[in-house]
């Protein structure tokens, strides 16, 4: 979708109703950037980045806490619709491995690695937590029972590969997606000893900037 393309369902809006939904969207993709930079940020800064003024994103999110409440639960709910999509493949194997891809893709998991403690989670999202519950054993099982995957992986384990590779963050966001991916590689190869790595391994150095003092 080109960036001026607009979803059926928010063009069928009403004028205010559109022009409110293409708001959220700007500010939930504004407050993904400004927070996963630094979650301590200032909710003035994601109005800045979003382009909208401060009075129209308090109509919306009361508080920051209800911002970071949605922009999270938001990514969960793409996790599920991820599981979804790759549940539609009825191979077990590859189901698995293509949900993993998706959500490195999607870079859902950084919010939780991210966010998680920063605000109070409800009730509202029970439905959610238990519907990824039921996806990831749905995935786990059907893996299981194509007969490559290791019987003794988890779920948990699921967790621990995704956390990994969200913690492969550089400048620039290509290379991001890269290195994640070869990451992913190397760790689904611990789960079924098949497949190529994609993408080169890291360059000399291409980390040092971490290294660097973020108030210079």
């Amino acid at each position: 979708m080109s960036k001026t393309a607009e979803p059926a369902a928010q063009r069928a809006l009403p004028g205010r109703k559109a022009q409110a939904a293409r708001n959220d969207e700007l500010i939930l993709a504004a407050a993904r950037d400004v927070f996963l930079a630094e979650p301590k940020a200032p909710i003035s800064a994601v109005a800045e980045r979003a382009g909208v003024g401060i009075s129209a994103l308090y109509r919306r999110y009361p508080g920051k806490e209800d911002l970071l409440r949605t922009l999270c639960y938001s990514g969960l709910r793409r996790y599920n619709a991820e599981a979804e999509a790759a549940l539609e493949n009825t191979d077990g194997w590859a189901a698995l491995v293509d949900f993993l891809q998706r959500v490195v893709d999607a870079d859902v998991h950084s919010l939780a690695v991210h966010l998680a403690g920063t605000f109070t989670a409800d009730e509202s999202i029970l439905p959610d937590v238990m519907r990824s519950a039921e996806l990831n054993d749905e995935l786990l099982r059907r893996a299981r029972e194509s007969g490559t995957l290791r019987p003794d992986v988890t779920v948990a384990d699921l967790g621990l590969i995704l956390e990994a590779c969200a913690a492969v963050s550089l400048p620039d966001p290509e290379r991001t997606t890269q290195l994640r991916r070869r990451v992913l590689a190397l760790l689904t190869d611990g789960l079924a000893a098949t497949g190529d790595l994609p993408g080169p391994p890291p360059a000399a150095g291409e980390f040092a900037h971490r290294w660097q003092r973020r108030d210079q």
